[in-house]
Parts: C-alpha cells; sequence; structure tokens
C-alpha cells in the first residue's frame, strides 16, 4: 500500500480510516499510556470514573453465574486433547486423510506426542474437520 518515496511509514501509511497526519496524533496520544503502563491524561476529568461505592465490581463475576467447565458429554482431557490437535492443524488439510493430517502437523512444527496421536488415525479415511478427526481418535464430543 505505501509507495515508494513516502515520507509516512508504519502504521500511519498502511491505514485507510484517517490521514497520516491524524493517525500520528492518535498514536502520539497513546505512546505515554502504553510507556507507562498506566493513565497519563494532565486533565483528571478525562480520566475513566471509578466503580462508586456499592456498587457492583465489573471485574467481578455477579452473583456467580460464570462457571468454567467442560460441554456436556465432554472430559477435560478430550477438551485439551481437541484443543491441541486444533492448535497444530489449520484448515488447509481439510477434508484430508491420515497422511496429509500427520504432514501438516509436521509443517507447523507439532509436537512429537500431536504427531503421534494424529498417527493413530484409520489409514483410508477422509477427515472433513476437527471434530472427525477427536472422534475417530476415540475421544467424546458435544
Amino acid at each position: 500500500m505505501t509507495e515508494s518515496g513516502d515520507a509516512h511509514t508504519g502504521a500511519s501509511a498502511r491505514n485507510t480510516k484517517h490521514s497520516p497526519r491524524l493517525d500520528e496524533e492518535l498514536e502520539h496520544e497513546v505512546q505515554g499510556m502504553l510507556k507507562a503502563e498506566r493513565a497519563t491524561r494532565a486533565q483528571e476529568w478525562r480520566e475513566v470514573e471509578p466503580v462508586a461505592e456499592g456498587e457492583p465490581d465489573i471485574d467481578a463475576d455477579p452473583a456467580g453465574t460464570l462457571t468454567g467447565g467442560v460441554p456436556v458429554g465432554m472430559t477435560e482431557d478430550a477438551v485439551e486433547a481437541r484443543s491441541e490437535l486444533a492448535r497444530w492443524l489449520t484448515r488447509a488439510p481439510f477434508p484430508g486423510g491420515r497422511a496429509d493430517l500427520v504432514e501438516a502437523a509436521r509443517d507447523h512444527h507439532a509436537p512429537d506426542a500431536v504427531v503421534a496421536e494424529l498417527g493413530r488415525l484409520p489409514e483410508g479415511e477422509t477427515f472433513e474437520q476437527i471434530g472427525d478427526v477427536v472422534r475417530a481418535l476415540g475421544y467424546p464430543t458435544e
């Protein structure tokens, strides 16, 4: 996008929503916050107001309604295995067979444990998505 000889380089040259001058002004405004890791406004009225006394903390779990866990029908090990497999497999090898998936995992420098797990897949079967791979390996799914 940047033409050669352009005086403006970096993020401001790549942005198409603002002019380069406005991009530099916006970037300058946040530099203090990024470097100091705190608000750096000179006028107090520009700061975000803290939570008022007696008001619920917005960072807290409202009345304990947020709970962790696993989907119904799955175990924690199955969720972790599916996540680890999906981490190393992109959409590119799908649909594909065992050899395609093992090769794709190796191309992404997957750990040996992931490659070995994919090596357990049945030969001659085509897998459309990661869910098919997980089921073929015997893990429960939701």
